[in-house]
């Protein structure tokens, strides 16, 4: 036969709700034990029932339980005020930092030129202080920018200048190495053809003077 499913709620019938307060009761303090003696664990268990009679079990000492439990809880009770302190502190904190920025988003849109119907003359007059201060700062700090940047340039000048001197002197040594060695050519063509040039005169007389004398008779 299937059980059917409990209701969670009280019992109207007493009889009813006797007998099951027993049998409930007595399965709890067995689940106990078997809790304690299972997993080694230190369990304490306190029932009164409707008529205020006590029931319960102690895998040690029901005293040293409670007296337990209530430094666990005292404890617990102390770490949790200072939480709660810093909570409050942090809400404290919160307000503040929400008020700051709702000063800073005024002071801004002011300084913007919004905003400045409810100004005084000497809030005007601070603001306007304050502008001016502030261009002031832009055009110094803008100032020293220009400077830092002509003086990377110049730097960069100088390695340029430097680099462009290397290389002028790098290109005139290759021209004088080609004009010394384009000379030396020169000197070797002409040396050969003087050497032709003298190979191919003839030593002694015209070879006409030679004829005649040679035609010539004798003298005695």
């Amino acid at each position: 036969m299937v059980r059917g499913k409990t209701q969670m709620r009280r019992i109207e019938n007493a009889t009813s709700r006797q007998v099951t307060f027993s049998k409930r009761r007595n399965g709890l303090l067995k689940k106990a034990f078997e809790l304690s003696v299972l997993c080694d664990a230190e369990v304490a268990v306190i029932i009164f029932s409707p008529r205020g009679r006590l029931y319960e079990f102690a895998s040690s000492s029901m005293q040293e339980t409670i007296e337990r439990y209530l430094r666990h809880t005292k404890d617990t009770r102390n770490k949790q005020q200072p939480t709660e302190q810093n909570m409050q502190h942090l809400k404290h904190e919160a307000a503040n930092m929400v008020k700051k920025i709702e000063l800073l988003e005024v002071s801004k849109r002011k300084l913007l030129g919004e905003g400045l119907a409810s100004c005084t003359l000497e809030e005007l007059q601070q603001i306007e202080r304050q502008l001016e201060k502030s261009v002031s700062n832009i055009r110094a700090r803008k100032n020293q920018v220009f400077n830092e940047q002509i003086a990377q340039l110049k730097e960069k000048g100088k390695v340029l200048g430097a680099e462009n001197a290397r290389l002028a002197e790098k290109c005139g040594m290759e021209n004088w190495q080609g004009s010394k060695e384009q000379g030396e050519n020169l000197t070797n063509d002409d040396g050969a053809s003087t050497s032709d040039v003298e190979t191919e005169l003839f030593i002694g007389p015209p070879p006409e003077r030679r004829a005649r004398r040679l035609a010539m008779p004798p003298q005695n």
